[in-house]
């Protein structure tokens, strides 16, 4: 009598079993992963939306702005009829020159024909990281720093 070669039906099982656990058990391990490319992921929509706007005052030889809406978590740019949304869950903090302020939850960075600007930070902060889209006044150069989140 010739011997079959295969897989049993416990063997089967034990697969199937670790197969499962795998994938329960993946989910939780990888949501911090997610937290932190949501936070990265915002502070390059933050700087893309930034050097749109530089683009457009030097392109177009006029005035552009980035304007962020803190409350409802969203920005604009001049010329440019969308707003892109940010994720929820993020602490988002704007600081940029005080005529750029249009009230508590929303203001802006202006950028000019030559290409500067009038300066300031976006700060976008989870609980673990932190990072800060620098805009250099005189330049309008735009860096997306690292940092250590505040308390």
């Amino acid at each position: 009598m010739k011997r079959q070669r295969g897989f049993t039906l416990l063997e089967l099982l034990v697969v199937l079993v670790i197969g499962v656990l795998l994938v329960s058990l993946a989910p939780p391990l990888l949501s911090g992963l997610s937290g932190a490319t949501e936070l990265r992921g915002a502070a390059r929509q933050l700087a893309a939306g930034l050097r749109s706007a530089r683009n457009e005052a030097v392109s177009r030889q006029r005035e552009a702005i980035l304007t962020l809406d803190l409350e409802h978590r969203r920005f604009g740019v001049t010329g440019d009829p969308r707003e892109i949304a940010l994720p929820d869950g993020l602490a988002i903090h704007l600081y940029t020159a005080q005529a750029e302020l249009v009230d508590a939850a929303s203001g802006g960075i202006r950028f000019f024909p030559d290409g500067s600007s009038t300066g300031g930070a976006i700060t976008v902060s989870g609980s673990r990281r932190a990072y800060r889209v620098n805009v250099d006044w005189l330049t309008g150069a735009i860096a997306i720093v690292e940092e250590e989140p505040s308390p």
